[in-house]
């Protein structure tokens, strides 16, 4: 993996992301917004700490793990990646209130234009601020966009030491076979 210095990670700030994505996938992970790392690589989930290509593969999604600079790959497993804010940043904690309310609404936009079977919003403190939901809880949600289901799945920063490889793995894995569930019922109705 590339070495960046602090100046070149900073130079990273504000920059913009390319979504992996198409029309009809099974399901559609979507990350808070870009760290300064994913930003300089142009590579989705890309600090070394983060749990999400890891769990990814241990849940069952890709047969292998993939390394961030592999994410077109995941079009072909019928997955892609966007963010609900666009803006690279250090931390979330950098992100406003407003820009996560405007992100949640660009994010139904879109995924009411690409029509994924699932939704799936990696961090339940995003998904709570984006889409005004301050009960929401880990797990398949009643919230529907056109007919994408929407999971709120445990956040996969390094950060988050309340839930290991494994148990993010689970729940992961809880999404995969909803996803590839008869009928993809899987889920609160």
């Amino acid at each position: 993996m590339t070495r960046f210095t602090r100046e070149e990670l900073e130079a990273a700030r504000d920059r913009l992301v390319p979504d992996v994505t198409a029309d009809g996938l099974k399901v559609l992970f979507c990350g808070i917004n870009p760290g300064l790392m994913t930003a300089a690589t142009g590579h989705h989930f890309a600090r070394p700490g983060n749990r999400f290509w890891p769990v990814l593969h241990l849940s069952g999604f890709t047969p292998r793990q993939l390394k961030p600079s592999e994410q077109q790959e995941l079009l072909s497993y019928g997955l892609g990646i966007t963010n609900v804010v666009a803006r690279a940043s250090a931390r979330a904690d950098e992100l406003t209130a407003e820009e996560y309310r405007e992100g949640g609404r660009l994010l139904a936009l879109k995924v009411a234009r690409l029509r994924p079977r699932w939704l799936a919003v990696v961090g339940v403190t995003a998904y709570r601020a984006a889409f005004d939901d301050p009960k929401a809880r880990v797990g398949p949600q009643a919230r529907r966009i056109g007919d994408t289901r929407v999971w709120v799945l445990p956040n996969p920063s390094g950060l988050n030491a309340h839930w290991t490889a494994q148990t993010m793995a689970e729940e992961f894995a809880r999404l995969r076979e909803a996803a590839q569930s008869a009928g993809d019922s899987g889920g609160t109705d």
